[in-house]
């Protein structure tokens, strides 16, 4: 099917929900492509190669909505299209009995446009044997260590094209192509069993980006140490308790940005719709504008248009354009993450533009997009010589626990480092920390400087009822953080 006939087939269920009595309607198709490939102890673990293709119709009728959506083949018409889009009209109508206020709607430009992931080489280009070989000499790198009971390489092809249309004029083509990988190495000694991930925990580090990304991870020359360091935190000291000065890395900082900072404000859990699943948010309307939720240091940016993103894209799934601001600025709390149905419950005219569904299968709810700590002036060697004997460094998240408000958290990550005389050195393991988030952002005292900021993937974000998953970044340099609780897990 053509691009253009997918375009006429958006525009037809518009066409057609409207003409049934339809407020607003905006119509998506929708074609998901991705390759995942795994190779474990040497082998290939999993191979898979999937793709979704189907056209989800929004209709809003009295100020209720309702939505539809089926699957496509080359064989649907525009009257099959229609049909669809009488069917969220006949759902909004039989909802209005339980709407209690209208639906609002922000408005928007009627934007037209095409949008694609800037790409140097296509990753689905790429042949298989090629990103099977890469990950087996990234296996046999880790190979050698009798303690070595599991080493496993990863790589993740997505690709996402969607063609949008809506009543109010809007006609929107994106194609979004983002990739990934990554290697981890687990060791058993010792009565311990530890692993060690590069670039990051839970397959790698992903971008919007082409092959390129990939190719500069350079998973192989990553491999000895992955699997050294896995076996020495066999035989490494236990992190200490109590209050330390700690320093945390990028890859680790990311998620206590992702669930501290970008989870609670978005508007919908502020507003309790999202109490059921994934819990409120302490970052209450009332905080809009005036509340200390880090030190003067702090500085978080949702950013839909910074390079690499997993959520950079031109528009979201209310056709709104992409942009920037700021969620902490300076330390204060300054804005939230809004949809066009949300943003005129805080006074905002125009919506932020961080609503997505996972595909044509699911209507579309407020997701954070990329949101990052901007990057201090410290290099890094000289943050670590800053800190006093006995201050912690950690990174590359192993697991953790928050609260549903968003408060109260608890962070375990793979490895961690004692301080001594201004440098790195005994290893511990299990290193964990915990805290409240608003005390934790405001012992902040420390950034390193862009030269070691890195945009972080998050490609497995789960929220909503029933379940969506979406992907977004979060760029971090290492921090330094005084007076956190550190648990002796042992």
């Amino acid at each position: 099917m053509s691009s253009e006939r997918e375009m006429d087939l958006a525009r037809a269920a518009v066409e057609a929900a409207c003409k049934d009595g339809a407020a607003y309607a905006d119509a998506r198709v929708n074609r998901l492509r991705t390759e995942d490939l795994v190779v474990k102890n040497g082998a290939v673990g999993n191979a898979s190669a999937d793709e979704e293709y189907g056209l989800g119709v929004r209709v809003e009728v009295d100020g209720c909505a309702g939505f539809a959506a089926a699957p496509l083949d080359d064989e649907l018409s525009p009257a099959t299209a229609g049909e669809l889009a009488r069917r969220a009209v006949a759902m909004a109508r039989q909802l209005g009995a339980a709407r209690t206020t209208p639906r609002p709607w922000a408005d928007e430009p009627a934007h037209q446009a095409d949008w694609s992931t800037p790409l140097v080489q296509d990753p689905f280009e790429v042949p298989r044997a090629e990103r099977l070989a890469l990950l087996l000499a990234a296996d046999a790198a880790m190979s050698g260590a009798p303690e070595t009971v599991v080493r496993e390489g990863s790589l993740s092809l997505r690709r996402e094209e969607q063609w949008q249309a809506s009543s109010e004029g809007a006609r929107l083509h994106q194609v979004l192509t983002r990739c990934g990988a990554g290697i981890s190495s687990t060791a058993a000694a010792h009565g311990q069993v530890q692993r060690r991930s590069y670039p990051a925990s839970f397959g790698g580090n992903y971008k919007s980006a082409g092959w390129e990304h990939v190719v500069g991870l350079d998973l192989p020359a990553h491999g000895a140490r992955v699997r050294d360091e896995a076996v020495a935190l066999c035989s490494a000291a236990p992190c200490p308790s109590g209050p330390h000065t700690l320093v945390i890395g990028g890859s680790q900082l990311m998620l206590q940005i992702h669930e501290s900072v970008g989870h609670p404000n978005e508007l919908d859990r502020v507003f309790g719709a999202e109490v059921d699943l994934a819990g409120s948010s302490f970052a209450t309307t009332d905080k809009l504008g005036g509340f200390r939720y880090g030190s003067d240091l702090v500085n978080l940016v949702a950013d839909s248009t910074v390079p690499g993103g997993l959520d950079t894209r031109g528009f979201d799934d209310d056709c709104v354009a992409s942009g920037r601001w700021h969620v902490v600025k300076d330390g204060v709390f300054q804005g939230y993450h809004t949809d066009r149905e949300w943003a005129g419950r805080i006074g905002e005219a125009r919506s932020r533009g961080t609503s997505r569904a996972q595909g044509w299968y699911h209507p579309p709810i407020i997701r954070m997009t990329n949101l990052s700590l901007m990057p201090g002036t410290w290099d890094f060697d000289a943050l670590i010589a800053d800190c006093e004997d006995g201050a912690v460094f950690v990174d590359t998240v192993k697991m953790w626990s928050i609260d549903q408000r968003r408060l109260n958290f608890q962070f375990t990550c793979e490895i961690g480092w004692e301080i001594q005389g201004g440098k790195l050195a005994r290893l511990l393991r299990n290193p964990t920390y915990q805290g409240n988030t608003p005390d934790f952002w405001a012992s902040c005292d420390a950034i390193c400087s862009p030269a070691h900021w890195e945009l972080w993937g998050v490609p497995n974000c789960g929220k909503g009822n029933p379940m969506q998953v979406a992907e977004m970044s979060h760029g971090a340099a290492p921090a330094r953080f005084r007076n956190v609780t550190l648990v002796g897990a042992e």
